[in-house]
């Protein structure tokens, strides 16, 4: 099993940057909409926010080929925009309107897009991991050169089908990636108080699959991780495990008022730690941008979202009758 990698500095274009930077903006900027839509009785049902994560997916789908797929679980309107879904499709799932992604009927847990291969969101804790696996069985059936990246977090790693995936993966040597998001509470409950292992990609160990930890508020460690792991999945070595350590900003869900931790603690990552602030002084102190440039992004990441916003909101509700359709009896 591979340690800690340090944090890797390799030559980046300043596009190469700027994409990074506006890719993890899009996020930030459409979970903030979200969350006032949520406030304002547009969006029902649970909605769990991707604040303080947006590096863990951009950098992954930046080692990410055309054709390779993905799965998550609820915390999932991050993933869906970092592999190129349409924010307006995603919005209006949100809203639960007609011009969603599932139609208007899957709202934030349940959307999928077959077009840039990602299949969900899944509301069922670690549900998704031997999904992720069937995936990969599938790619490695078809001989396509293809990867799964299946994400699950620090409290689904306690699930037992997480494991039951790992053997299997390991035996038939699949092409998946698991990539666990710590964000370190789970639903509430730290890492510390729910488990006493020092690492959760080592547990992998048992199952004699690879894996390393990285920085997940490092969006250039997280994609050169990504890219060692993606490398060893296409190589046929089988499956690689990836724990990216991160911190959600927000609740749980926008029900969780959060009170297992300090406001200082939150607001000392946010100062300190930040994804999107780290790449904006990287692009300022490199001469890489100017702040006018950093605003023009700026300007058009909340026009993105606005029209997003605006679309849902215009989009019809369902009609009854789609009660009736999609479903097996």
């Amino acid at each position: 099993m591979a340690a800690k990698k340090p944090a890797e500095r390799p030559n980046v274009s300043a596009e190469e940057l700027k994409s990074h930077y506006r890719n993890m903006l899009l996020i930030r900027r459409f979970e903030e909409k979200a969350g006032q839509l949520y406030g304002m009785g547009l969006i029902g049902g649970f909605c769990h926010l991707y604040i303080g994560q947006e590096a863990v997916v951009v950098g992954l789908e930046a080692a990410a080929e055309e054709g390779d797929k993905r799965i998550t679980s609820y915390r999932d309107h991050g993933h869906m925009l970092a592999c190129g879904m349409d924010p307006k499709g995603v919005m209006a799932e949100l809203t639960g309107r007609e011009g969603g992604y599932s139609g208007g009927k899957g709202g934030s847990m349940h959307m999928f897009s077959k077009e840039k291969h990602f299949y969900g969101g899944h509301g069922i804790v670690a549900a998704q991991v031997p999904l992720g696996a069937g995936l990969a069985f599938a790619d490695k059936y078809l001989g396509n050169d293809r990867v799964t990246f299946t994400y699950f977090g620090d409290g689904a790693a306690n699930q037992g089908q997480v494991y039951e995936a790992y053997n299997m993966a390991e035996l038939w040597d699949l092409p998946v990636v698991f990539v666990i998001e710590n964000n370190q509470y789970a639903m509430g409950t730290s890492v510390a108080r729910s488990t006493k292992s020092k690492s959760l990609f080592a547990r992998g160990a048992a199952y004699a699959i690879e894996g390393e930890e990285v920085d997940g508020m490092d969006v250039m460690a997280v994609k050169a991780a990504g890219e060692r792991a993606v490398a060893w999945c296409r190589s046929g070595k089988g499956p690689y495990i990836l724990e990216i350590k991160t911190y959600r900003y927000r609740g749980h869900s926008m029900s969780d008022p959060a009170k297992y931790r300090t406001r200082e603690e939150v607001q000392k990552m946010r100062d300190e730690r930040d994804p999107i602030e780290q790449v904006r002084n990287m692009l300022l102190t490199g001469s890489h941008a100017t702040e006018d440039d950093l605003k023009a992004i700026d300007k058009e990441i909340k026009e993105i979202v606005n029209d997003a916003a605006e679309y849902a909101k215009e989009s019809p509700e369902p009609a009854l009758e789609e009660l009736w359709t999609d479903i097996y009896a």
